[in-house]
């Protein structure tokens, strides 16, 4: 129990009565218990909501697989011939 022995805790209830006293400890108790089971009910609630919200939700379209680009193999355009939408300033192409 996390490293406490008997006698450490009897040591650690003797500090709790003296400073709380008899008559208070049980209505110390009552209202940790009251607080944790609020705590428990809201906890429960919470889960039930995410539970409702899940299925009402639509799940994304699945998209197909992106086509990887492959570059056509050398060679196989014939020489001199542009590449389809790549305009092609014969001036540019002396320069070089």
């Amino acid at each position: 129990m996390a490293g406490l022995g008997w006698t450490e805790i009897l040591i650690i209830l003797a500090v709790v009565m003296l400073l709380f006293g008899s008559a208070k400890l049980p209505q110390l108790a009552r209202s940790l218990g009251k607080s944790a089971r609020i705590l428990k009910a809201e906890t429960k609630g919470l889960r039930e909501d995410d539970d409702e919200a899940k299925p009402a939700q639509p799940a994304p379209p699945q998209q197909p697989p992106a086509q990887q680009y492959a570059p056509p193999p050398q060679g196989q355009l014939p020489s001199g011939e542009p590449i389809q939408g790549v305009p092609v300033d014969p001036n540019q192409a002396r320069n070089r």
